[in-house]
């Protein structure tokens, strides 16, 4: 093979590569646009899952319900309460963007509109489930250094993991996924009457 054919052949295979890389980013974005949709149009969800925790997730848009073993957490899509348990406690804050992703989850989903590169990997299976495996990495540095999600065909999330630039991933498996539930907004609200004897916090 003389020069200019190498210069030739190394240019298909570069574009070819390229070519296979634009493809994967727009089978991972039809995903994820086609997952975000189906989310905002489930109306109220239940989620119950295990993983890093196990617990139960009440969603309505961007309100939540999240409770485990020794905290509930509400957010009304503007004030969380937080409820520790053991110490019969609440803090009522204001929390941040960055706060809420910390707390729930499914708050990651979308983020790949937001300064996040997204490539698709493959049909996975994790947990006996299979599906499309994308992978999130942040275009700027921060405290995550990646987001796998995997999603079924039903455009539903079976796993997401998240995995912190120090610390060990922190991994979020469905068990059980319901959705057109018609869930009240109290139920994103903390509900004194049933916690007399907690004492309130008021961090705001």
């Amino acid at each position: 093979m003389n020069k200019m054919n190498r210069i030739y052949t190394l240019f298909f295979l570069l574009m070819l590569t390229l070519s296979l890389s634009a493809q994967q980013d727009t089978k991972a974005k039809n995903i994820l646009d086609k997952t975000v949709e189906k989310y905002n149009q489930s109306k109220g969800i239940s989620v119950i899952f295990g993983g890093s925790q196990s617990g139960k997730l009440l969603l309505k848009g961007e309100k939540f319900q999240l409770t485990t073993q020794d905290v509930t957490t509400w957010f009304d899509g503007q004030t969380q309460w937080s409820y520790l348990i053991q110490n019969e406690e609440v803090n009522i804050s204001t929390p941040t963007p960055e706060e809420l992703r910390a707390i729930n989850p499914y708050a990651w989903l979308s983020l790949y509109k937001q300064g996040f590169n997204y490539r698709y990997s493959g049909v996975k299976t994790r947990e006996g489930k299979q599906g499309h495996e994308i992978v999130l990495t942040p275009q700027t540095k921060q405290d995550i250094q990646s987001i796998t999600l995997l999603i079924g065909s039903d455009y539903e999330p079976i796993y997401i993991g998240i995995l912190p630039t120090e610390g060990q991933m922190q991994e979020f498996i469905v068990h059980n996924y319901r959705t057109q539930l018609n869930l009240n907004d109290n139920a994103f609200r903390f509900d004194k009457s049933k916690y007399p004897n907690a004492e309130i916090i008021d961090m705001r």
